[in-house]
């Protein structure tokens, strides 16, 4: 990826590292604790199996997430997010805050920011989701 930037701009080239349809919907499923490949495929969203993979080699040679074994099955990889990974929950926050109060007129089916447990103060939701996606990923590796 490197040397591969459309611009000098800060926000253009963010959005050519996470940019595109699929990627931030992968760093969505990490925090919500899906690590498989297996879990990756099962959203709503339907990607396929080799966009899926192909995204998941550019997030890990971006070093926003990390390819392991889990520890008590050496044969099935798992996907985690980096340090660098966690800190776009902030972009996350923002993205489902803005899209509930300006997208919702054009899908109303979407789901209440209930659904998705976002109640409270956004710093403190930011902050809490990354929290508990360090001691998820404490619990798998020990």
């Amino acid at each position: 990826m490197k040397n591969k930037f459309r611009s000098n701009c800060l926000i253009a080239s963010t959005l050519d590292i996470i940019g595109d349809k699929w990627s931030l919907l992968i760093i969505r499923d990490m925090f919500l604790e899906k690590k498989t490949f297996k879990e990756f495929s099962t959203t709503p969203e339907k990607i396929a199996p080799g966009i899926l993979s192909s995204r998941l080699k550019l997030l890990e040679s971006l070093e926003l997430i990390t390819k392991r074994k889990l520890p008590a099955n050496k044969k099935e990889n798992i996907y985690l997010l980096t340090e660098k990974g966690i800190d776009l929950a902030p972009i996350i926050t923002e993205i489902v805050l803005w899209s509930d109060k300006n997208v919702r007129i054009l899908n109303p089916d979407m789901n209440s920011l209930e659904d998705v447990m976002f109640n409270g103060e956004k710093s403190n939701i930011t902050k809490n989701a990354q929290v508990k996606y360090r001691a998820f990923v404490q619990n798998i590796i020990g």
